[in-house]
């Protein structure tokens, strides 16, 4: 059986508002057969940590346009995007970059 790991995420540029202010978050995830992905990831703020308006943060099992997701301060397009396997102690930010006026 896999090992529950922690992981961190922040939110940052307006992205926390959704998230009761927090910017951070340290999540200790469930274990699971398979490794977590970003796209399984998503699925489980949505679920667990999104207190209002999930439509201002996922778009479809994405994140919507407009939101940057760094890994370990590296572009998550450079990792594969969704299909990225979380590893132990990775941080993942999300920032977003849409203000309103």
């Amino acid at each position: 059986s896999r090992i529950s790991v922690v992981h961190c995420f922040y939110f940052r540029g307006g992205a926390e508002l959704l998230f009761d202010g927090v910017k951070k978050h340290q999540v200790t995830l469930p274990c699971q057969p398979e490794p977590w992905d970003i796209r399984n990831l998503l699925k489980w703020i949505k679920q667990n940590l999104l207190k209002e308006h999930p439509e201002l943060f996922m778009q479809g099992e994405s994140v919507r346009p407009g939101i940057l997701v760094l890994v370990n301060d590296a572009d998550w397009e450079l990792m594969g995007e969704l299909d990225y396997k979380l590893q132990d102690q990775d941080n993942v930010l999300f920032i977003s970059t849409l203000h309103g006026g």
